[in-house]
């Protein structure tokens, strides 16, 4: 059977009748821990299995323990567990999520695995090692359970060889990222003799279950991502060395100017790990035939040397880059790729540089970069090229689809763009005369294309997206799953739109009001666009979703304009928009269709107040949700605090229960600006109602919120009623001022921290009432606004606000 798969090919095949509801992960370092904390996130059992110790640690000996003693023998993986809620990544949503995992041992607990859907080998990788672990997983495995290897690059075929027929149909390579919760990209490999219907429920369970970006690989050294990544790397380091660069240079010339992450080349070589590395580029080297590619998979000298002195990056704290601690605090330093030394590091300016930076999104700065000729932009150029040409050399070897290898880029190395979409970006047949003008061959499947007509690998044709497959323009597969606002933006879709933020259709009734401004920045346009979206669902939709594509759903309101306004003195002006802001909120929340909210990464201040409003919350996994306003000095005052204190009401509808608790929770929360580090983290801090969900792939967050709001619309969906909160009054005030003054009597807290913390308990509490008093939203809402602009007033918060404008984080004054 060949193993040329693609999605189209294994889509409708009826993967969906299997499930998983329990795995097992044989392995228990860093790489097979991380995997199996990310199952525990996504809701799945998991045994965790390492090898029995030969011997104990110190501890162990002093606590009077023998080698056959079973917290001796499941060592290794309980070490594991016990550390994932500690580890610096988060691999966790949850700490309380490790009680998921099951650690054990390969001796012991190996017939555990017969009670397993889905068993993930992650060992050492050494080709003999992986195939006798597989051979111990075959004598136990039920059969039809799923078996995978989470290898980097070692050949599935060959892993599988001596197991049997029906062990293959079900053994695929399943190539995690490093850190699995926070990598986007898995590499599916489906070996020779494996069942496509296993590889389109993994294909279909990844993505869903597990929110994974996945692409279908080709049983070759190091599959798509690390092949191109790793070639694209050598070439670099082949230009450093044959003209000079140094190591700030080509960093500056190979990051977010070219649409890459901003540790470009050599900080990414050392979070990597230059030894890991040159294990992965030592792979490739030793199992392509071609001696031009054998070439450039020569791993450098300097970096042999790095690796013999033990300068492998951040692990071993140095690498090229290295931290050192003076009088005046820590400096960076850069090594001199000739002596071999670290000198501090230079500020690297050109023309070339700079117009990159002036232009705005990753597209134009490309552009912009790559067209402002000097020696930034020529190095650029020539690793960029072989790069492009090395990637369409490798299409049918590694991948079948162009759209395959340009998401492995993106989601494995964070490249905004892939290969094939930066070529169309720097416009195809024109880069290709450049090319062979320069000495570059072409292959002759990209000639034969443009000689066809053609001026791009990706078009959009009859409202669909369309890219190059096998000579000819194949539609790029839909999933009802996943809805587009871009491209529903090029259907013509938008129903209303202005400076901050569009309304658009996306189907069956259901609105989406998409922000659009500058880091989605709450404004008055954006106010505008909410009050104008209500009227409109009301007259002629089922429902609205609150969501956007853009890299953080809302940063909170415009500060520069607040403080633009205090600054003048237009307290008047201040007080306007606080009052547009309260009441659109005000307005979303009394609509009287379903409204859903479907934030995702750094949702913060005023975008946590347009989600409160909604009837129900679909965070993404990756939501970093807090009111945070007190980092610059204010307090929330679009209806946060307010909304706060009404769910805690709502909780406790017993008119003797004790709200003080949770009060004193909540104002902890926001006084010290808390920001969760997950959707479910969102939840748990009391952000997120019972009926609020979290959906592990944020690409198909929209398309849930939009099954929601359905859902409550044909339930017959009943608006909520004006809110009335029960308060814990002056007393539960003077509870709270209390610990605020303990705090900034010990020093944790300034002066300002203080003044803040008081109005924060005066709104929360509901004023100047008796404890149990029944107050009005409206009430809420006026002491929010009035301490605001009271702290608005203050120079203290002033310089907070200017701060975080300057230096993009808090001040403490």
């Amino acid at each position: 059977m060949s193993n040329t798969i693609t999605k189209e090919a294994i889509n409708g095949s009826g993967a969906t009748s299997r499930t998983i509801s329990k795995a097992a992960v044989i392995g228990s370092g860093v790489m097979g821990s991380g995997i199996a904390a990310h199952l525990a996130n996504a809701g799945i059992p998991c045994l965790l299995l390492d090898i029995v110790p030969k011997s104990l640690t110190p501890e162990e000996e002093k606590a009077g323990l023998t080698l056959d003693d079973p917290k001796v023998r499941n060592r290794l993986a309980a070490t594991a567990v016990a550390g994932l809620p500690k580890a610096s990544t988060a691999p966790l949503y949850s700490p309380d999520f490790a009680k998921r995992i099951t650690p054990g041992n390969t001796e012991d607990h190996l017939n555990l695995l017969k009670e397993v859907d889905w068993i993930i080998e992650v060992v050492t990788e050494r080709l003999e090692i992986k195939k006798s672990i597989l051979s111990l997983i075959e004598g136990v495995r039920k059969e039809g359970a799923i078996v995978s290897t989470n290898t980097s690059g070692i050949s599935v075929n060959e892993m599988a060889e001596d197991c049997s027929e029906e062990f293959r149909r079900h053994f695929l390579g399943t190539h995690f990222f490093n850190p699995p919760r926070h990598m986007k990209l898995l590499e599916i490999i489906p070996g020779f003799d494996t069942d496509p219907e296993i590889t389109a429920f993994m294909t279909e369970f990844c993505e869903k279950r597990l929110g994974k970006g996945v692409v279908l690989a080709k049983d070759t050294p190091n599959f798509i991502s690390n092949r191109i990544g790793t070639y694209g790397l050598l070439v670099t380091l082949k230009e450093v060395i044959e003209n000079g660069y140094t190591v700030e240079e080509v960093d500056a010339a190979t990051g977010p100017v070219l649409g890459r992450p901003k540790s470009a080349t050599f900080r990414t070589l050392d979070l990597v790990g230059i030894d890991t590395f040159v294990h992965v580029a030592r792979n490739v080297y030793d199992y392509v035939p071609d001696g031009a590619e054998k070439d450039v998979f020569t791993v450098p000298e300097v970096m042999n040397e790095l690796v013999t002195r033990g300068w492998t990056g951040e692990k071993g704290g140095q690498g090229f880059y290295k931290k050192v601690k003076g009088e005046q605090g820590s400096k960076i330093l850069s090594l001199n790729l000739s002596t071999m030394e670290y000198n501090p590091g230079a500020k690297i300016s050109s023309a070339s540089l700079e117009a990159a930076k002036a232009a705005k999104g990753s597209r134009k700065k490309i552009k912009a970069f790559l067209g402002t000729p000097d020696r930034y932009s020529e190095l650029a150029w020539n690793v960029m090229k072989q790069v492009l040409v090395y990637s369409a050399e490798k299409l049918g070897e590694i991948a079948d689809s162009i759209e395959d290898i340009d998401n492995a880029m993106k989601w494995g190395f964070n490249w905004e763009l892939g290969p094939f979409e930066t070529w169309d970006l720097i416009g195809l047949s024109k880069s290709v005369q450049r090319m062979e003008a320069e000495g570059l061959t072409v292959p002759t499947w990209v000639k034969d294309w443009i000689a066809a007509g053609h001026e791009s690998f990706y078009q959009q044709q009859d409202g669909g997206l369309f890219h190059y497959f096998k000579g000819e323009y194949k539609e790029v597969e839909k999933k009802p799953e996943i809805i587009s606002l871009q491209a529903l933006k090029l259907q013509n879709r938008i129903i209303r739109s202005n400076t901050g933020a569009n309304l658009i259709d996306i189907g069956d009734g259901v609105a989406c009001l998409e922000f659009t401004s500058p880091n989605n920045a709450i404004g008055a346009d954006i106010l505008v666009m909410i009050q104008q979206s209500v009227d409109e669902v009301r007259a002629n939709y089922r429902g609205l979703v609150v969501a956007n594509e853009g890299r953080n759903f809302c940063v909170g309101a415009n500060l520069m304009l607040m403080l633009m306004e205090a600054q003048s003195g237009d307290w008047d002006e201040v007080d306007d928009i606080i009052r547009l802001f309260q009441g659109s909120m005000m307005k979303l929340k009394g609509l009287e269709k379903p409204v859903v909210a479907a934030p995702h990464r750094m949702t913060l201040g005023g975008g946590v107040e347009a989600c409160l409003p909604a009837d129900r919350v679909v965070f993404s996994s990756e939501t970093y949700f807090g009111l945070v306003e007190t980092g610059v000095g204010l307090i929330p005052a679009g209806g946060g605090c307010k909304e706060m204190a009404l769910r805690i009401s709502d909780s406790q509808p017993d008119p003797e229960s004790d709200l003080q608790p949770a009060i004193n929770k909540i104002f902890e929360t926001i006084a010290m600006a808390k920001t969760s580090t997950s959707g479910h983290d969102a939840i748990r801090m009391g952000y997120g109602r019972p009926t609020d969900t979290v959906v592990m792939n944020p690409d198909q967050r929209i398309y849930e919120a939009k099954q929601a709001v359905l859902a409550m619309d044909r339930a017959g969906y009943v608006p909520p009623q004006p809110g009335r909160a029960r308060v814990v009054g002056r007393d539960g005030r003077a509870v709270l001022q209390m610990g605020a003054l303990g705090l900034k009597q010990s020093g944790y807290i300034s002066e300002h921290d203080h003044l803040i913390a008081k109005k924060l308990a005066h709104i929360l509490s509901g004023g100047d009432v008796p404890a149990g008093t029944i107050v009005t939203e409206q009430h809420l809402l006026d002491l929010e606004r009035e301490a605001f602009l009271s702290l608005l007033g203050e120079v203290k918060t002033q310089q907070r606000m200017q701060h975080m404008l300057a230096k993009g984080k808090p001040l403490r004054n």
